[in-house]
């Protein structure tokens, strides 16, 4: 029992100081929990001496990560998406493989079995560190971006079929004993070793069967999976539920995961493939989130656990002993998946710089790759050796994601540089009003301004918001409002009001900056981002400054108070009140922030904040003792909701500049 607990608290240890420093530098959480595994392993020596029983139930994590993908895609979605999914993710998942075991049975000698097994393996990317860099970057809403998640969706999905398809190429009548180049051997000897240290398995189902009745019933335990996550899950769901035990509500999540997961070993078929259908089936349940957060926790600690094990296994002999080798399968890798994506691309009709991104962030192998080792390991596909050498590939690849982003950082700005730069449009038209940015926000003050009889300038450097924005009938004109040539041209020197609702925050202060030097007396209205852009611009100059989701906050907390017994007036006075002192507060609070400098780490500023908040409570307190009624008084009238908006509404209208921070 002690060395049970020094064990877990080492791992545990290790997890807590290695991953959310992983996560610091953005080198993501799977190669956290690797670098804690090759900490508490080959590098300490704290790791147990047999991992072997510890990995096979981290396992089970990769069971329970697959049911939550299942559970994410609904029938509907997989089949809304299934031209990129079959043509772009098959085409990449099928040549990558193809060209990797090729290259393995041509160049290193292996066997076109574990050639084929090794090809399968590096196809994958990972999804984890790529979908976390496009999202930390903001690459997810470009075409390369989108491209590279269809391919990442295709190639989760496609680890079902994998798992399934392994175990066909272990067959010892079809694994004969080769070497290669690089003295990798191949797995006929070793897994007649493995064979013999092996336990008699457990006699199951399939195996007294005839072939007949074993496929009846392969087909029957599907089809009874799905028939009962569609008819069954709910009544289930609404029985459990009723006990009003929130533990129960973990059980049955628990409990459908590891059926599933029994049902498909005892017909000799992957847990993972059943309970990835379940999750299909289950997307479109109520108790859909109910499940998913009931897995999740135990889904990331277990492979979390996984992971640290890969690492307290991989062979730092042999890498020190083989650096040069390792090092040049792993280059070797990327170009090759580079390239194959890069063609794709093409085919597909990405852009240049989305051809890039598309080929770069996909061309590591991914943490599926750990899976695929183990389990073709297990069937004797591969000796230990080989599969040292593939986890190893695996995690450089990965390792070099981060670089991989940044090589195409450079490319896609060199690019931009050397290709001609969209021409602006010539603005013939002046106006009072110049709108910069017409994005959501810039639409709707657009559309006001409009509708009351004014004249606008629209500015945007998105060509395709600007021609749809044509086709409603919204003249717009296309440049970067940031260019000073583009603002003079718009009107600048003759213009009342500019408004600045790009998206880009540096660009917006800049926009601002620029004007507010040109043109002291022009008046700006600027969208904020958050607090620390309302200070950016104040200081830049803007006029009146609209935090982008600050009003509509407002007006969802003054719903809460309606429904929390509040009248109409009383919630309407509070929000108004609470909007009058906040902006007071944020007028307070921008002349103590320091550029440059965290706001939780300026102690005047803090001490203010809390102040200022206590402050918002007195006030509010304070309003509310004098619109509620004493006894026998009659209620404030009106309590309609035109009223109640008024009230809110009613601000003080203060002018001249830097007067309104809201």
């Amino acid at each position: 029992m002690e060395g049970f607990l020094l064990e877990a608290s080492i791992y545990l240890g290790a997890a807590v100081l290695v991953v959310p420093l992983a996560m610091r530098l953005g080198l993501g959480s799977v190669l956290g929990y690797l670098a804690a595994g090759i900490l508490v392993g080959p590098v300490f020596g704290l790791a147990g001496a047999d991992t072997a029983d510890l990995q096979h139930f981290a396992e089970f994590g990769v069971v329970l990560m697959l049911f939550l993908i299942g559970l994410e895609l609904e029938p509907r979605t997989l089949w809304d998406m299934r031209a990129r999914l079959i043509g772009m993710g098959g085409a990449q998942v099928i040549l990558t493989a193809a060209a990797i075991g090729l290259i393995c049975t041509l160049l290193l000698g292996l066997a076109w079995q574990v050639a084929l097994t090794f090809g399968l393996i590096l196809s994958l990317s990972s999804t984890a560190i790529v979908l976390q860099t496009l999202s930390e970057k903001n690459l997810m809403r470009t075409a390369g971006g989108r491209a590279s998640f269809s391919v990442l969706l295709t190639q989760d999905i496609a680890v079902i079929p994998m798992l399934a398809f392994l175990p066909l190429l272990a067959l010892p009548a079809i694994i004969g004993p080769t070497s290669n180049l690089f003295g990798i051997q191949n797995a006929a000897d070793s897994a007649s070793h493995d064979a013999e240290g092996k336990a008699e398995p457990l006699l199951t189902l399939i195996e007294q069967l005839p072939n007949w009745a074993t496929t009846l019933l392969t087909l029957a335990i599907v089809g009874g999976i799905v028939l009962a996550g569609h008819f069954l899950s709910r009544p289930v769901f609404r029985f459990v539920h009723a006990a009003r035990l929130p533990e129960m509500s973990t059980f049955i999540s628990l409990l459908i995961v590891l059926g599933i997961a029994f049902l498909m070993m005892l017909v000799g078929l992957s847990p993972a493939l059943g309970t990835f259908v379940a999750g299909v089936v289950l997307a479109n349940s109520e108790f859909r989130h109910q499940i998913e957060a009931d897995i999740k926790p135990f889904k990331g600690l277990l492979l979390g656990l996984f992971f640290m094990t890969v690492g307290i296994g991989i062979d730092t002999r042999t890498l020190l002993g083989e650096p040069i080798t390792i090092l040049g399968l792993a280059l070797g890798l990327i170009a090759v998946k580079a390239f194959v994506l890069l063609a794709l691309g093409m085919v597909f009709g990405l852009r240049a710089h989305d051809r890039w991104l598309f080929a770069l962030g996909l061309a590591q192998a991914g943490e599926f790759g750990f899976v695929l080792v183990s389990f073709a390991r297990q069937q004797g596909i591969l000796s230990l050796h080989q599969g040292q050498i593939a986890l190893l590939v695996v995690s450089l690849s990965m390792l070099f994601t981060p670089l991989l982003f940044l090589a195409y950082e450079q490319l896609a700005r060199r690019q931009r540089a050397r290709s001609p730069q969209a021409t602006p449009d010539t603005i013939d038209e002046k106006g009072r009003v110049i709108i910069a940015g017409i994005g959501r926000f810039g639409q709707v003050v657009n559309r006001l301004v409009r509708m009351s009889g004014l004249s606008t300038v629209v500015l945007d450097s998105d060509m395709a918001t600007i021609e749809t924005m044509r086709r409603f009938g919204v003249k717009g004109f296309f440049g970067d409002p940031s260019n000073p040539a583009l603002l003079e041209s718009a009107g600048l020197a003759e213009a009342a009001i500019l408004v600045v609702a790009v998206d880009d925050r540096d660009n917006a202060t800049r926009i601002v900056r620029y004007a507010r030097g040109q043109r002291p007396d022009i008046h700006i209205v600027a969208r904020a981002r958050d607090r620390v852009h309302v200070y950016e611009l104040y200081q830049a100059g803007a006029n009146d400054i609209v935090r982008e989701t600050f009003d509509s906050s407002i007006r969802a907390g003054r719903y809460v108070l309606e429904n929390m017994g509040f009248t109409e007036y009383e919630a309407a006075k509070l929000s108004q009140t609470y909007f009058k002192v906040d902006r007071a507060a944020m007028r307070d609070l921008a002349s103590l922030w320091v550029p440059g400098q965290p706001v939780h780490l300026n102690d005047a500023y803090v001490e203010r904040a809390k102040q200022l908040d206590r402050d918002i409570e007195t006030a509010l307190i304070d309003e509310l003792y004098e619109t509620r009624p004493m006894p026998g008084e009659d209620v404030p009238a009106p309590f309609t909701e035109a009223a109640a908006d008024q009230a809110e509404d009613d601000l003080p209208a203060d002018r001249g500049p830097k007067a309104e921070v809201s």
